[in-house]
This record gives structure tokens, sequence and C-alpha cells, in this order.
């Protein structure tokens, strides 16, 4: 149906910005005829009773009244509001130009430019360190991530800002999509996952021996609290150790004999971390449904960049053969061509010939008080 991708992303921003008038203008109209306010129906009795003609003539005297004060104020006609609205439509460069606004990276919407999502990505601890190519191909395959790095406070952060550029680059290109709704769709089976462990990349078996609420422990395999540091216990209020030395502590003693207060406590902490990992995993999964959403342009990016960077290598090989080329040169030409015996710069080549006029090196001065030493030019005689 369009020409080009262009002329699609374009004017799907024109019909965009011109529903979102229509609803603006609908929402003010609608406001007008509740009338809560009441002005509409005190506008109408005050035109409707027996001194119209006094009340039309007053109104006419404060407009009167108002251009006189502001004899240069410009008055625009609402006829030209409509006539930007068809060059608009008629010439969607220019409408480009006013209502999306893309990187060049981005190249008007075919690519994406995570750059800035890809440095908050390399920043998490303990994830693996990756380049942008491979990053672009797994941004949004989670189940790859350990555990311990989603429940840091910098997977959270990178979570939040992948999603905020995804549903930035969808209302740029695809403006009319309804996002919300896209996310309802995400989250049907979400809840019902999550309940029963079977979430991608958040299964119980992943979260370890205390990852999940319930996990017991055999707390008689163990001899001391160094060997339960083995278990790689990850750490959130207090340091492993500390954790692996509470714990058992708790060896020999029936959980009746526990003091109900650490039991509430500790149910408390742990409510918190398991609304924190919801919290992420739910990210996750409106991340994934963006993703599949923009997988043309996912596939797009990173055709380019792989043309980039094939090209890059390229410019890099024919550079270095240059420079190669360079040092032969530099080599075969150590003595350099002076035929005039002109004196040598600072970079060792003969100085160019006008400069050597110039400042007068061409004339020689004898010093007979030096012992008749000749100089070259009058600078150095001086």
């Amino acid at each position: 149906f369009f020409s080009c991708p262009l002329d699609s992303v374009t004017l799907s921003a024109v019909i965009f910005h011109y529903f979102q008038r229509y609803h603006e203008i609908t929402t003010k109209l609608r406001l007008i005829y509740e009338d809560e306010d009441k002005s509409r129906k005190m506008e109408l009795r005050s035109i409707a009773g027996p001194n119209e003609f006094a009340e039309f003539y007053s109104r006419f005297k404060a407009l009167k009244d108002a251009h006189r004060r502001n004899p240069d104020e410009i008055a625009v006609p609402l006829s030209l509001e409509f006539q930007k609205m068809n060059e608009a439509i008629e010439n969607l460069e220019l409408a480009e130009q006013e209502l999306i606004d893309f990187t060049d990276e981005e190249s008007y919407g075919r690519f994406l430019d995570m750059h800035a999502v890809y440095e908050k990505y390399v920043n998490i601890k303990g994830i693996k360190k990756v380049d942008y190519l491979t990053f672009l191909s797994n941004f949004d395959r989670f189940a790859e991530i350990p555990i311990s790095s989603k429940k840091t406070g910098s997977y959270r952060e990178y979570l939040n800002v992948l999603k905020e550029y995804l549903i930035n680059f969808l209302a740029r290109t695809r403006p009319l999509l309804d996002v919300n709704e896209e996310f309802e769709k995400s989250l049907v089976d979400f809840d019902k996952k999550w309940e029963e462990g079977t979430l991608s990349g958040w299964s119980r078996d992943q979260h370890g021996a205390l990852a999940h609420s319930g996990a017991f422990l055999d707390l008689s395999s163990f001899e001391s609290a160094a060997d339960l540091e083995a278990l790689g216990l990850d750490p959130h209020e207090l340091t492993l150790k500390e954790r692996a030395e509470r714990l058992f502590a708790t060896k020999g003693h029936k959980l009746s004999e526990m003091e109900k207060t650490a039991l509430a406590k500790r149910k408390d902490v742990d409510q918190k971390e398991q609304l924190k990992l919801r919290q992420t995993a739910r990210l996750e999964t409106q991340i994934q449904r963006i993703a599949s959403l923009l997988s043309e342009e996912k596939e797009a990016t990173k055709e380019n960049v792989e043309r980039k960077q094939a090209r890059g290598a390229g410019e890099n090989v024919e550079e270095e053969d240059v420079v190669d080329e360079l040092s032969d040169d530099e080599e075969d030409d150590s003595i350099p061509y002076n035929p005039k015996n002109l004196p040598l710069g600072w970079d060792g080549k003969p100085i160019p010939y006008w400069l050597y006029k110039l400042h007068g090196l061409n004339i020689s001065y004898p010093c007979e008080i030096c012992g008749n030493q000749v100089y070259k030019g009058p600078k150095a005689f001086q």
C-alpha cells in the first residue's frame, strides 16, 4: 500500500497526530455541553434576554477596544490551520520533520539504536560480557541470565531502561498500536505460571535450596557453617558467612522452639524479596512481548551492524596497507631530495623555497669581528 517504509511511518504519525487532536477537541466539546460550571447556561441567558441588542453592542465595543489597544497583533484565520493540515498530508517529508524524531543510527525507524541500553547491560554484576551484536541477538532471552544477577538493583534498572526505549521506539514507528493492550495479552498466563514455578527463567529448581518460600534443608548432613557456605547462598541483608552461621545455629532445634518474632521477620523479608522478583519477572514478560513485535527491526539491526563491522574491518585493512606503503617509502627516502641545498625544517625535510627567499637565507653576511664567519640571512647575522 505504501511506496516505502518511510511513508508508512510518517503517515501513521500524521494519523495519530490528528487522532489526538480529534480526541482533545471532542473532550472539550463534551465538557462544554455538560456545562459543569454553568458558563454555557449563563451565556445563553445573556444573549436571549430582553436586552440582547445592548449586550451585543457592549461586546462589540469591548472587541474594538481590544484591537485598539493591540493594533499590531496578528490575527491568524482558522483557514490557515486547515491549509497546513492539507500540506502535511500531501507533503510527508514536511510532516516527518515536525512529528517524528529519530537518531542517525535508527535510520528513520528501520533499525534499533540500543547502544545506551547495551552500556547498562554490560555493567550488571555477574553478567557475562558480550559484544553489541551478541547483545542484539539475546537481549530478550532472560532465561539465560542467572537468578543472582536478576536480584540486583542494576538489573532492574537495566530492564526499566530497555522497556522505556522499546516503548518509545514503538510509539514513534507504530503510534496507532495500543501497547497497554499488548501488555495485557502478555500477562494473561503470567500469574498462573509464576505460582506454579513454570515461568521461563524462574522455575523452582533455578532458585536453589532456599530461593523460594516453603523450601526445607536437611542440616544433619552439615558439620559446620563453612559447609553451608558452599551452597552459594545469595547475600541479601547479611553477608554470606553471617547467613550461613545463622542458619547453622538452628541445627538441632525444633521449629516450635524458635522465636515466633524471628520467624515472622524472616517471613516478611522473604515476602518482600518474592515481590521484587515477581516485579522483575513481570518486566521481563512485558519486554519479551514488545521484542516479538519488533522482530523485523531486530533482525534488520543485526544485519546493519554486521555490514558496518565488515566495512570497518575492510577499511582497517586498507589503512594498514597504506601505513605499510608509507613506511616503505620513508625507509627508501631516508635521505631527502634537496638539489638547492635548502636548510632542513623540524621534520627533517627541506623548507619551501619561498620561505627560504622570504627570510633572506639566500644572502650571505660575512662578519669581520667574528673572524670572517659567514651567516645566512639578516636575522642570523644580527
